[in-house]
């Protein structure tokens, strides 16, 4: 099943000048994404959002480091701890140049990768804006896919009460609510943004309910 995703992987390593001989590097990666903990960020997480990032390509100005940005952006994840970003960006700069990556992609990649916390890109960042779009591209799907998203996150903060997951959910989107733009991409917006907002809109009147 995941044979293809390593199959990716080591392309697009290739294609920027490092390799993984074996591919035990992307191994290393998938066994984080297939953590049990995990419910939402997990491979099939992992392959929706390399899936996006092939949409969106076009508008990247390198789709290879955004790419990699995928594999690494969620790599640390620990449901409710602060600062998974920011150690999926220091793991990218530890594993990347042990691969042969220069320090330009290397910079790039860890870079992308903290993006993902706040996901507001500057204006003009073009693969900062492909990589946030295809991250929250779950939130423009149709009513059913968004509510297994909502029930698989539940599912990830089980440890949290219903009177605190609420609040805190609810916080996080109305952040999501209050950036300047959701998608940053042309196809980002065309195609998730209308959505997005109406699925993030029901899921706040739920919980005020």
């Amino acid at each position: 099943m995941t044979d293809g995703l390593l199959a990716q992987w080591r392309e697009t390593v290739v294609r920027c000048g490092a390799d993984d001989p074996g591919s035990a590097a992307g191994a290393e990666l998938l066994a984080r994404w297939g953590e049990p903990h995990r419910k939402y960020h997990t491979v099939e997480h992992l392959r929706a959002v390399l899936s996006h990032v092939d949409t969106l390509a076009a508008h990247a100005q390198n789709a290879d480091a955004v790419r990699l940005g995928a594999w690494f952006h969620d790599a640390v994840y620990v449901p409710g701890q602060p600062g998974n970003e920011e150690d999926s960006a220091r793991l990218a700069e530890t594993v990347l140049p042990r691969l042969g990556a220069g320090i330009r992609l290397t910079d790039e990649v860890a870079r992308l990768v903290r993006l993902t916390a706040a996901h507001d890109p500057a204006p003009g960042d073009a693969n900062g804006g492909v990589l946030c779009d295809a991250d929250l591209a779950v939130l423009g799907g149709g009513p059913g896919a968004y509510l297994a998203y909502v029930a698989a996150v539940r599912e990830e903060y089980a440890f949290v009460p219903d009177e605190l997951f609420r609040p805190g959910r609810a916080a996080i989107l109305q952040q999501l609510l209050g950036l300047p733009a959701l998608f940053h991409t042309p196809l980002g917006r065309e195609r998730w943004a209308e959505a997005a907002r109406r699925n993030i809109e029901a899921e706040l009147a739920s919980y005020a309910s």
